[in-house]
């Protein structure tokens, strides 16, 4: 990490902090913690892989399209305000699914989680970052990242190690406790934050054309909808990946404690990737970066599909983790970088939605796939597959779209 990282971390600490913790937070309402369970939820529930893949595509569908109309509330209240709703309602959602027995109830549970977690608790620490910065917008986005990675590379782990210890439901409550005990952190560490309006206002940067973007202009937009395969095939088929370890490591001779053990190899390489890719935006922006950072998806899947020793699944993951710097920060630098930072809230609601319907999807057609047949190894191929045509799809419109960007002074 250079010194000019350090010093701009120094000087932003609090404001960081915040971007960070919130990103820890939304881990569990992510799939990479939820899928820990997957295995116990479907004892407990007797769930098929297609059956517990449909109950989380429900949820987590339903959460997406709760986005749509949710998202906009980053643009109207304050971070301080808005996350800690979030952060308690998370903690709802987590002593709700280590107290549910009932299976009807099950997909609700998922919603709660998925909207609260992935998508609010995400989308309220992004928006914050993209607002709160504009020339370090993309250091900012790294370093809140920074949050989502050291959740990723250490609680799976730990969580598998601890259910040697503890049930699966009293750890859902411990992660409820911790939730709750994080919400006197986030008040302390936004004391001095100012409104979203003030700082809309005073620090408001244009996107094409030199206007200020709604939500409605970028949905009328032809690059929006170009990237749209872009937003949803990664959260979809890396969602996949994630939801479906345990069947994964199974299909390859691994434990599941081995499996996870890899993990943090990858996050490190995200860490450092996200790192490189904030520097890189702040110097020659996010739409020059955004072609190119989904190609190692393409070799990644396409190891985990030949992949037959540990060492080569974790190479796999370590290419997902470059892959996932430029999705934690090239991605979310991209809609203010075109469409302004006014109305960046109601924007990267609609984003998100797409992401998280994605999300939605992947696990859902997987675990379809898998009952009927169509093995979880052979899925990989047309996963890697899909992320050449999301660039194919993106070049032309991002080329034109470019054209229109306001000249730096």
């Amino acid at each position: 990490m250079t010194p000019g990282y350090i010093q701009f971390m120094r000087e932003n600490a609090p404001f960081l902090a915040t971007g960070a913790l919130l990103s820890f937070l939304s881990s569990f309402g992510q799939t990479f913690f939820i899928a820990v369970f997957a295995g116990d939820i479907r004892a407990e529930f007797n769930l098929s892989h297609g059956d517990w893949g449909l109950l989380y595509m429900l949820g987590t569908g339903a959460s997406a399209v709760a986005m749509v109309f949710a998202g906009g509330l980053a643009d109207r209240f304050r971070v301080r305000s808005l996350g800690i709703i979030v952060a308690a309602m998370l903690a709802a959602a987590c002593f709700t699914m280590a107290y549910n027995t009932t299976t009807i109830i099950l997909p609700f549970v998922i919603f709660a989680l998925r909207f609260t977690g992935q998508g609010m608790m995400t989308h309220t620490a992004v928006v914050a970052m993209a607002r709160w910065f504009v020339a370090t917008r993309g250091k900012a986005l790294a370093i809140a990242g920074l949050g989502y990675m050291l959740a990723e590379a250490t609680l799976p782990l730990t969580f598998v190690w601890l259910k040697t210890f503890a049930s699966w439901r009293t750890l859902w409550i411990c992660a409820a406790i911790f939730t709750l005990a994080m919400i006197p952190v986030l008040i302390r560490l936004l004391r001095l934050e100012r409104t979203p309006q003030s700082v809309t206002q005073e620090n408001a940067s244009p996107g094409m054309g030199g206007h200020h973007w709604t939500r409605r202009d970028a949905l009328r937009h032809p690059l929006f909808w170009a990237l749209t395969p872009t937003i949803m095939f990664f959260p979809a088929f890396a969602t996949a990946f994630w939801f479906h370890q345990v069947h994964f490591a199974e299909l390859k001779g691994y434990s599941h404690l081995a499996l996870v053990s890899v993990f943090p190899i990858g996050t490190g390489v995200l860490a450092v990737s996200s790192i490189a890719y904030g520097w890189l935006i702040d110097r020659i922006g996010a739409k020059t970066i955004l072609p190119f950072y989904l190609l190692p998806l393409v070799a990644a899947f396409t190891l985990h599909w030949s992949a037959d020793h540990l060492a080569w699944t974790a190479l796999a993951v370590c290419l997902m983790g470059l892959a996932g710097g430029g999705q934690a920060t090239v991605l979310m630098a991209i809609w203010s970088e075109f469409y302004g930072t006014r109305h960046i809230g109601s924007i990267k609601a609609a984003a998100t939605a797409v992401m998280v319907l994605g999300s939605a999807i992947g696990p859902g057609l997987s675990g379809w796939l898998i009952d009927v047949g169509v093995g979880f190894e052979q899925q990989m191929l047309g996963y890697a597959a899909s992320f050449i045509v999301a660039i194919s799809v993106m070049l032309v419109p991002l080329k034109n779209a470019s054209k229109d960007l306001p000249t730096a002074p």
